[in-house]
């Protein structure tokens, strides 16, 4: 069922007015990776009214208003991807395509979306104070303002003081530069129905988990995170209290263990409650049970196309959350740590709802997650006690107390390729390969079975570098050049015993804070001696809001040592970076890297010769290994 976009269609199904109205920069997509379309499916089954306004224009009310003033709400979010981000190529370019926009032209999606629709809204209509300290606590009037409350990607990870790399500063938390009433950050499936039923029930909803607001005074008991005014200045002092801003800020993202934090701006103060409970295995696959169209909303088709349809459209989630914590990579405090896993007969019944779907042709063009194989891992420390506050589960290597889910993946994509009118199942999501080899008792079966039976033409992973002090410097020590090569080897052993011409395409990144040229000149000799490869593209780090990386970026301090690190930030250096490590055309023309493969050549096998064109794939943007894409950021 599509939520309705207009008075028209809210008015056929019975209805007299909106309670809440969802306002987004991405074209209203109706599927489960769409994050406004699963918070306003939720709230429908939790009884409330609800609208989507889609990409909104910006110099009339035409659209803002067109369901005119919700009862309860306004919800906004900047959509699936960063606003900036969208826009902007980590070169700082403006990025001429969106995937999320009809027709693909980039020119409906605003920069700072969250603040632009916020005040569009307050402009066209009496909905905010734009006093966020004298929050409503219950159902207003028709003359009474509307509260305004943010949420998705975009707010989650601007929800404190944060670097911002567009203007190269400290920026205050978006809360107070949209001057909204609300904002739930996470996967705010619980407490946005939490804050509704507040909202509806004349409650103060201050003590909804995941909810930010703005008060007068910090609550009695929060841990006080250093002022903006503090972390604003590029100093030595700014540096160090931005650091430890940060570090309170990153523990405080795992419900079993996190308080209530709070940071000053000025004279108020931002308070964020400590997170939402995550949702239950039965509540999980509950959310994913709603009834989405997947599809692109009647009301945008006119325009043309969505791009991103046409990859999430039959693909299946399978979990949430990554305990990979990547330096670059914002997971962690968006979807958390812990990996919270759907049952198998609920991923099934998803299955068998796609063949149903007058377009689907047999193909799940993928099943999996922020990290693919972490589909039911973990360990019971987790469940208790929360994730270990000073160590990670996969570096410097893969923790001893891991319990790997391979084996139930295995028996999940084997009941997937059962269902009638399934042809292929596909593992797209991309894998942790040093779990893989960690796993001794499954992780060589698991990588035969996925070979077999799940690669379209490529696998993918992401070593991301070569160089151990770049790779520590990532979060990502297990992923050495010894794991690489290994897996590389067991990868070509498994094709070949299949019969398969398949590859592997391998994600690299450049200009990441501690690395070097000199590094990347040996990535690039790596590449070539050990891999088979030239890379024909290649990453450039991007610094996204609430990241290990971005901070380091920002002070020049390694994020594990405090001791001073290089970073490259002058546009030349990080191009120089990226161009060292690519093939140039003489090269090319020598047999290197002739069968490319997604961010960089295939390996060609010894003896090996594949047909004219073997090997070609899309590219793609990867904005979700920076934290702002993936599960719909919700």
């Amino acid at each position: 069922m599509f939520l309705p976009t207009t008075k028209t269609e809210y008015k056929a199904l019975g209805w007299k007015e909106l309670d809440i109205v969802l306002v987004t920069g991405d074209a209203y997509i109706d599927s489960p990776f769409s994050g406004v379309a699963v918070i306003g499916h939720v709230l429908v089954s939790a009884g409330f009214r609800v609208g989507v306004i889609g990409q909104p224009k910006l110099d009339s009310e035409e659209d803002i208003l067109r369901l005119g003033i919700p009862r309860l709400f306004w919800g906004v979010t900047g959509g699936c991807i960063d606003s900036m981000v969208a826009n902007r190529t980590a070169s700082g370019r403006k990025r001429m395509r969106d995937d999320y926009t009809p027709g693909g032209a980039n020119r409906r999606r605003p920069d700072r979306a969250t603040i632009q629709y916020t005040n569009l809204i307050r402009r066209f209509s009496r909905s905010s104070t734009g006093t966020s300290s004298k929050r409503s606590t219950g159902t207003s009037s028709s003359e009474e303002p509307r509260p305004i409350v943010l949420g998705g990607i975009e707010a989650s990870l601007r929800r404190i003081a944060h670097y911002d790399a567009w203007t190269d500063s400290i920026r205050r938390s978006v809360l107070f530069d949209a001057k909204a009433d609300y904002l739930l950050y996470g996967m705010a499936e619980r407490s946005i129905v939490e804050l509704a039923e507040a909202l509806r029930d004349g409650l103060d909803p201050a003590a909804v988990r995941g909810l930010c607001y703005i008060s007068k005074e910090a609550p009695d008991g929060a841990l006080a995170l250093p002022a903006y005014s503090e972390c604003t200045p590029s100093t030595k002092a700014g540096f160090a209290a931005l650091t430890t801003a940060f570090d309170l800020f990153y523990k405080s993202n795992d419900p079993a263990t996190a308080r209530t934090i709070t940071q000053r701006h000025d004279n108020r103060y931002l308070v964020q409650n400590p997170p939402a409970k995550y949702l239950t295995e039965a509540e999980l696959d509950a959310v994913y049970a709603l009834p989405f169209e997947r599809e692109l909303h009647p009301y945008h088709q006119k325009e043309g196309a969505v791009k991103a349809l046409e990859t999430i459209r039959f693909s299946i989630s399978t979990h949430r959350g990554c305990y990979g914590e990547c330096g670059f990579c914002a997971i962690a405090v968006h979807e958390g740590r812990r990996v919270r896993s759907r049952s198998k007969a609920s991923i099934v019944a998803e299955a068998v709802e796609i063949t149903k779907h007058p377009l689907f042709k047999g193909r799940i063009p993928d099943v999996g997650g922020p990290t693919a194989n972490m589909y039911k891992s973990g360990c019971t420390r987790m469940e208790t006690k929360g994730c270990c506050p000073s160590k990670s589960c996969v570096s410097p290597k893969v923790c001893p107390v891991l319990k790997f889910g391979h084996t139930e993946q295995i028996e999940l994509l084997r009941e997937l390729r059962a269902v009638t009118g399934v042809k292929k199942v596909v593992v797209a999501s991309g894998l942790r390969h040093d779990m893989i080899l960690a796993d001794k008792k499954t992780g060589e079966k698991y990588l035969k079975e996925l070979v077999t039976n799940h690669v379209s033409g490529q696998l993918r992973i992401a070593p991301e570098h070569s160089e151990p002090g770049v790779l520590k410097a990532m979060g990502k020590e297990a992923c050495d050049r010894g794991a690489l090569v290994k897996f590389r080897e067991l990868f070509y052993r498994f094709t070949k015993e299949a019969g398969l011409k398949q590859f592997l395409s391998y994600y690299f990144m450049a200009a990441h804070p501690g690395c070097t040229l000199d590094d990347m000149n040996r990535l690039k000799k790596f590449a070539m001696d050990e891999l088979g490869i030239l890379p024909e593209s290649v990453q450039l780090f991007t610094p996204t809001p609430s990241t290990i990386s971005t901070l380091a970026y920002w002070t020049g301090l390694d994020s594990a040592t405090a001791k001073p690190c290089f970073v490259e930030k002058s546009a030349k250096g990080r191009e120089a970076q990226k161009e060292a490590v690519l093939a140039p055309a003489t090269e090319r023309a020598k047999g290197y890297g002739k069968e490319r493969v997604g961010r960089s050549a295939s390996y060609r096998p010894k003896g090996y010769l594949p047909k004219a064109g073997a090997g070609k794939a899309r590219k793609s943007s990867r904005p979700g290994k920076n934290g702002n894409g993936g599960a719909g950021g919700r």
